[in-house]
């Protein structure tokens, strides 16, 4: 059996890493918002090449706060629009809605599966304020378009970068940098995983991030004296030095990811499956490598029969969620079929090339 993901195997290089850093940590006696989270705030804007980190307690977290940042400055009000990808991770438009703004759909280009850039205008309004694009997969949104656009209409643009820690435009515009705020993810899962919850927001913007340091912590500026309305998202010790140590080798899994799916799609030639548009450069890091497939209950039957491991992301398009009933009368015929034909293959740092040469193999055998 090939799995889709081990994170036990994942993590197996770092094991005298991690222990080492967590007794250190144990012995610190600070354990949330100490010394290892001010040094991996530093290390990944660094990486990143902006002037502020902020950890948060996961992902979603990070969108929530920038949200809710921006209107605690007076940017953003009560009801807002907010375009997103019809088809993103459904964390995105709990964010949206968490934070009291309102979430607007566009379909997303069926080839790279991310917001379609030239369906934007169609959905602009007095009310819109925000464009919030995912890298969806680990490859970066047409970002000079939508940039573009919210240049031309004053809005604000955040992306949520849960899925493309590393992906470069060009050396010095990365994943993190791209936006006025971004958000990251490290769930286990992640490029830059965590072993636990685990988030930041990077941005360029001081006030901004004044503030989200504030809203993370109750809105506390100094102990227990609380001036915004807060949460409790705090970025721990133990997640932080996993990061510390992990964020080193980042672009070299990140390597190996794209050199997997190079060779999935040089090698991989079957007329029943369509492949993930990619040009060979670094704006996809390969978080998935999605396909395509007509007949999913088919092919993935296939494929457990034949010991591949495989996953779904996504199988129910946001606006089909019971939790978001109020979208359910919407149409969004394009993310309806990214939704019921993806299906992901294996894709990460510990797959062998016999294991990539045995997917290819059992994959172009599909019938």
């Amino acid at each position: 059996m090939i799995p889709f993901l081990n994170l036990r195997q994942l993590n197996s290089k770092y094991d005298t890493a991690f222990k080492n850093a967590y007794r250190d940590v144990l012995d610190s006696g600070y354990y949330i918002l100490g010394e290892q989270v001010s040094l991996f705030e530093y290390n990944y804007a660094s990486y990143c090449q902006v002037e502020h980190c902020i950890g948060t307690g996961n992902g979603l977290d990070a969108l929530t706060l920038i949200l809710k940042g921006y209107m605690s400055l007076g940017k953003l009000s009560k009801g807002d629009e907010v375009i997103v990808a019809s088809n993103t991770y459904i964390a995105t438009i709990l964010a949206v809605k968490l934070a009291g703004l309102t979430p607007i759909l566009v379909e997303p280009d069926i080839n790279t599966f991310n917001l379609d850039s030239r369906l934007i205008k169609n959905s602009l309004t007095p009310n819109t304020k925000v464009v919030l694009m995912t890298h969806l997969y680990g490859q970066l949104c047409d970002v000079n378009a939508i940039r573009s656009i919210c240049d031309n209409h004053q809005l604000i643009l955040i992306d949520d970068c849960a899925q493309s820690h590393g992906a470069r435009l060009n050396s010095k515009l990365i994943s993190g940098n791209l936006c006025d705020a971004s958000a990251h993810s490290f769930y286990p899962t992640k490029n830059l995983g965590a072993l636990g919850d685990a988030g930041a927001v990077t941005t360029n913007d001081n006030t901004l991030a004044e503030r989200i340091k504030s809203l993370r912590n109750y809105g506390f500026n100094e102990r227990y004296v609380a001036d915004y309305e807060g949460v409790n998202s705090r970025l721990d010790d133990v997640q932080a030095s996993t990061l510390n140590i992990k964020l080193k080798f980042l672009d070299e899994d990140n390597a190996s990811r794209q050199h997997i799916a190079k060779r999935y799609v040089t090698e991989i030639q079957n007329e029943a499956i369509i492949l993930p548009l990619y040009d060979n450069s670094q704006c996809h890091v390969f978080h998935l490598f999605v396909v395509r497939v007509a007949n999913r209950t088919a092919f993935s039957t296939y494929l457990k029969n034949n010991a591949i491991g495989y996953n779904i992301h996504y199988p129910v398009a946001p606006h089909k969620q019971q939790a978001l009933q109020e979208l359910s009368k919407l149409s969004f015929p394009i993310s309806e079929k990214i939704h019921d034909e993806v299906i992901s293959l294996p894709c990460h740092p510990m797959l062998t090339d016999t294991e990539v040469s045995t997917i290819i193999n059992v994959v172009n055998a599909y019938k």
